[in-house]
């Protein structure tokens, strides 16, 4: 079995191969974008692909881990940095991040989980709210 680290080593590769497009089950024709952070502890850089939802000029990205009971490390590494790569298709670019609250939150989350209903499935397996973050494109110039 991969790891979790190998099989998101290998997925990037496949992003960028093939213009943003994985042939993998959980992603095939999903807005997907890969995320790369740098660790809080150990400072080294981890790529995650992630389904995302377009919102104007902003990406937005779930951190569900599935439903789980903790935040997943690419999220907590996200927050304490404030800033990431992101890739999509082709496009390359740093961005900031920016947890969203109340209704905002909410109304994105369940745009969301109308495209993917798994995203239910996961809110409804954790008593933690889960991470709604904006990433926002940093001007060059």
């Amino acid at each position: 079995m991969v790891d979790q680290n190998e099989r998101n080593r290998l997925l990037a590769e496949e992003f960028r191969a093939h213009g943003g497009q994985v042939d993998e089950e959980n992603f095939r024709g999903a807005a997907l974008l890969l995320l790369t952070t740098k660790g809080r502890k150990s400072g080294k850089t981890f790529t995650n692909p992630m389904r995302f939802l377009p919102d104007g000029d902003r990406f937005i990205v779930f951190a569900s881990h599935q439903g789980a009971d903790t935040d997943p490390d690419w999220c907590k590494n996200l927050l304490a940095a404030g800033v990431a790569t992101v890739e999509v298709g082709e496009d390359h670019f740093e961005a900031t991040a920016h947890v969203l609250e109340g209704d905002e939150r909410d109304q994105l989350y369940r745009r969301q989980a109308a495209l993917h209903p798994v995203f239910d499935d996961y809110e409804n397996r954790t008593s933690r709210r889960i991470p709604v973050i904006a990433l926002e494109r940093i001007a060059v110039g």
